[in-house]
């Protein structure tokens, strides 16, 4: 692939609609993925292709074309990355085994897993966009749950996202309307943590 075009690719849903049912109806399986997602995707490559280009001796912070361009390449960035985290980890039944890695260092870090779904499900609640169980590789090494008001806005920097629920209207509204709170438990109850410790092991290394 040459340098003049997009190198990021719409990654296929690693789930299938049946074991997600009780977090999104079918359609909003399918337009989360084929048009918000993918719209993601690709305007981030638009985005890399367009700052090849730039003009860059006309950067200003009230407005410019490279501006612009900078400030839409995170939020398809992260749009792109949250997503994938987001049903990386979908399609489970809400079970784990006590001596898996992740629910060790939950335990650690949280006090127990059910005090780990109450302030997730409460970040989830509190804010625009996202709450993201990210792992902090930075500074302490400790799991947290980010709020994300927009894709952009929130997390700490060196976070790796581990479970994340995408907490804008879209992604729940056509199911569960305005009860937030319930899109939210479903899909803790429908966390594979198999998965999820597997995502973990990889991004703790």
């Amino acid at each position: 692939m040459s340098n003049s075009e997009g190198k990021h690719a719409v990654k296929a849903m690693p789930v299938s609609y049946d074991k997600v049912k009780e977090v999104m109806d079918e359609e909003t399986y399918k337009w989360h993925h084929d048009t918000h997602y993918a719209g993601y995707v690709n305007k981030r490559n638009e985005v890399e292709v367009a700052l090849q280009t730039v003009d860059r001796t006309k950067a200003n912070m009230n407005y410019s074309a490279f501006r612009s361009l900078k400030s839409e390449e995170t939020w398809n960035a992260n749009g792109q990355i949250l997503h994938e985290a987001y049903w990386d980890t979908m399609g489970g039944d809400g079970k784990y085994e006590d001596g898996m890695e992740i629910i060790r260092k939950i335990n650690e870090d949280f006090g127990s897993v059910q005090a780990w779904i109450d302030d997730f499900v409460a970040t989830g609640k509190t804010g625009k966009g996202w709450a993201v169980l990210s792992l902090d590789l930075l500074s302490d090494g400790k799991l947290r749950n980010f709020q994300y008001d927009a894709h952009n806005q929130g997390g700490v920097v060196g976070s790796a996202p581990i479970i994340a629920v995408d907490s804008f209207e879209h992604a729940y509204y056509h199911k569960y309307g305005p009860d937030r709170a319930g899109y939210l438990k479903a899909l803790v109850s429908n966390i594979d943590w198999k998965k999820a410790n597997e995502r973990f092991r990889r991004l703790s290394r």
